[in-house]
């Protein structure tokens, strides 16, 4: 069983910046995908961006330039750093640790842009 425990959501004007963070109860270099999702009312949970096999780093469009993962494995720790925030980004963000064969999922975390 992975625990994972998400925090750095909040409200933010837009334009303005958050970093998420992610700790993970297990070593996070074995996960086969590891990153963020989010999901605003109404809507499925979609990707935003995520480290997938060993080198492989997949953003959504509509946040590239200005989102950034990254990861400290001596941590067992996942960021999400948001930039040039916008209204349509406010949905609850969860991180995700997968293997071949489970997901796991945490909380999730509000993020709340204001006009």
């Amino acid at each position: 069983q992975v625990q994972l425990v998400e925090s750095g959501g909040g409200l933010v004007q837009a334009g303005g910046s958050l970093r998420l963070s992610c700790k993970a109860s297990t070593d996070i270099s074995q996960a086969n995908r590891l990153g963020w999702y989010r999901q605003s009312p109404g809507s499925l949970r979609s990707l935003v961006a995520v480290f997938s096999g060993s080198d492989s780093t997949m953003y959504a469009d509509s946040v590239k330039g200005r989102f950034t993962i990254s990861r400290d494995s001596a941590k067992n720790m996942v960021y999400l750093q948001m930039t040039s925030l916008k209204p349509e980004d406010t949905a609850v963000y969860y991180c995700l640790w997968a293997s071949l064969r489970f997901d796991y999922w945490g909380q999730g975390t509000q993020v709340t842009v204001s006009s």
